[in-house]
């Protein structure tokens, strides 16, 4: 929807009408995605307990900058066309690690080197049995 004021143009953003329901579980929309990109050594985490961020966590590596960056834009258009709204993202700019809020499901892509730096996997999970 566009508002016009004066000269200026303001666009906000559409929601999904109430009707159309998302296809399926969107860790697994999420998940295919990241598979579907060739996304490296992806890591599930479920968080329900552990934390009020979200329920799960993913995280993923890709092989450069430009394969972090093609990650994520292909997760970001995936989860709009099944149906489950805008996700947040941050680190676009840069593509050494992009954060991908999508509501219950919070996604990391790293490159390599910046995954290993974090190490979030061990900080996330206590019990090793959590990681999928």
């Amino acid at each position: 929807m566009t508002l016009h004021s004066g000269e200026a143009h303001v666009s906000s953003p559409t929601q999904p009408s109430l009707d159309v329901a998302p296809k399926g579980n969107l860790i697994d929309a999420i998940l295919s995605s990241l598979d579907a990109s060739k996304a490296e050594e992806i890591v599930s985490l479920d968080i329900a307990g552990k934390s009020s961020l979200a329920d799960f966590m993913v995280i993923a590596s890709g092989r450069s900058h430009r394969h972090v960056g093609a990650i994520a834009d292909h997760l970001l258009r995936d989860i709009k066309e099944l149906g489950f709204g805008n996700a947040r993202i941050e680190g676009q700019t840069h593509c050494d690690w992009v954060l991908i809020d999508a509501g219950d499901v919070i996604v990391h892509v790293f490159r390599p080197e910046v995954r290993g730096f974090y190490n979030l996997e061990k900080m996330w999970s206590a019990d090793a049995n959590d990681v999928q």
